[in-house]
């Protein structure tokens, strides 16, 4: 059988511009919410320690959920699970603004949480499915959204707090999510032949659990409760452990096929996904603080001084399939995590008080290395393995993403708790030098993918 190419690209762009609006508005919405909680707090009376699990409780939902994800795909299929977690997300946002109390907005976002948190994996399974030889390029446009997202996130809610109520936050998702379902419907391609399989419960029970303790765990160490914290952190992963150990028995029959890490380029791949999202999570929380207190610069002036970097990631993603093209999958992303260590060297030299164009040239820098790294290892992930298999690399690869972000962020933060009580010089030089660490260390990971993609 012939396949006629310019009908094959026609049809994976056609994906790539349906599935853009899905994870964009997921991310959107938590970022929102995040720069929105203090006016939640005042709005429903509820104090900070309450109102901070409607941010929190939508992360622990996305973690519950996302390893049913391959399961789900298999057994209902991509585009039926794709629609229906963008239907159920689009309608716990309107929920979310019809809230009056606390307890009824955390409810409603933990319902958003379970539903938002995986259409982004569906998004990218359904691509990588799709993709063939142009997989680095595609990626590049799927990750393109989940860039963009964080960058607009405090843009949209600063506007949306100004000229109008916090429940706009949640009420601008309804047209686009409207919008965007019934594009969906219209243009992604029917389910291939389903391949339905019993559901892992106990697998679950273990390893859902588990996720969510050891993240909530680590994120609430640094607000106090060591021993409370490292008990709960201990117990999840003491599930996760128990969920390995069993999976590694079952094979195939597990809830996420385990087997897959015993292939040397998903391994490399996915311990590069875990790195990359420790280094580029952990910036967003020591960068502001720098401005904020070491350089004595305001909110607003603040973002917009690290704006660049999100501008140096928006611009390089889209250049990832030439740019592998060119110089293959390892090479650019050890180029990447070159330009990522680079681009934060300078902030070690906390006693140079660097001028701040200076600085947004090397948050730029930054920002197209963080951009390179995640696409050319990701795609390189998925083009190691069969069709059949990418539902549930989808799902291992994204619970590895998922667990890097907090790991590195508190790793830095309770760093930086320890040597601020010394200085804040001292404290600032070496949180720097420990993200270029994490740079450093995945450089040497992704010098161990294969040389020939």
């Amino acid at each position: 059988m012939i396949v006629n190419k310019p009908a094959a690209e026609t049809h994976i762009w056609k994906i790539v511009t349906v599935v853009f609006f899905g994870p964009f508005l997921s991310i959107l919405s938590a970022t929102t919410v995040n720069v929105s909680l203090s006016t939640l707090g005042h709005d429903l009376g509820a104090p900070l320690g309450t109102i901070q699990w409607v941010a929190s409780g939508y992360l622990l939902a996305l973690a519950l959920m996302l390893p049913l994800t391959g399961w789900m795909v298999d057994r209902f299929g991509a585009k039926r699970m794709y629609l229906g977690c963008f239907a159920a997300f689009t309608l716990a946002s309107t929920l979310c603004g019809f809230a009056q109390t606390a307890p009824q907005m955390i409810s409603f976002r933990i319902l958003q949480g379970m539903a938002g948190g995986l259409i982004a994996p569906m998004a990218q399974m359904m691509t990588a499915r799709h993709a063939g030889e142009n997989m680095a390029r595609v990626m590049g446009y799927v990750g393109f959204p989940v860039m963009l997202a964080p960058i607009m996130g405090p843009v949209v809610a600063g506007a949306i707090l100004e000229h109008a109520s916090w429940h706009w936050i949640f009420f601008i998702n309804a047209p686009f999510g409207v919008l965007a379902i019934a594009v969906a419907a219209l243009l992604l391609p029917n389910d291939e032949e389903l391949n339905p399989r019993p559901l892992d419960l106990i697998g679950f029970f273990l390893i859902s659990p588990g996720l969510v303790l050891v993240l909530e765990g680590v994120q609430a160490m640094t607000t106090g409760g060591g021993a409370l914290r490292g008990a709960e952190i201990i117990a999840g992963l003491c599930l996760v452990g128990a969920f390995i150990w069993r999976s590694q028995k079952l094979g195939k029959a597990a809830l996420v096929d385990l087997r897959l890490f015993a292939r040397r380029t998903f391994a490399v791949a996915a311990s590069a996904q875990f790195l990359a999202n420790a280094g580029s999570f952990s910036g967003q929380l020591i960068l502001p603080l720098y401005y904020l207190t070491a350089r004595g610069i305001g909110p607003t002036a603040t973002g917009l001084l690290i704006l660049p970097l999100g501008v140096g990631m928006a611009v390089s993603l889209p250049m990832m399939g030439r740019v592998v093209g060119w110089f293959g999958a390892r090479r650019t992303a050890a180029g990447g995590t070159t330009l990522a260590f680079l681009g934060t060297l300078p902030f070690v030299f906390f006693g140079q008080e660097w001028p701040l164009w200076f600085l947004v040239v090397t948050l730029f820098v930054r920002g197209l290395g963080l951009g390179a790294i995640g696409v050319p290892s990701l795609s390189m992930a998925y083009s190691s393995l069969p069709k059949s298999e990418l539902a549930n690399a989808t799902t291992a690869v994204n619970i590895v993403q998922r667990l890097g972000g907090p790991i590195g962020t508190v790793s830095l933060a309770l760093l930086f708790q320890h040597l601020l009580i010394q200085s804040q010089g001292i404290a600032f030089s070496a949180t720097f030098a420990l993200l270029c660490a994490m740079h450093l260390m995945c450089a040497l990971v992704v010098l161990m993918l294969p040389k020939t993609a």
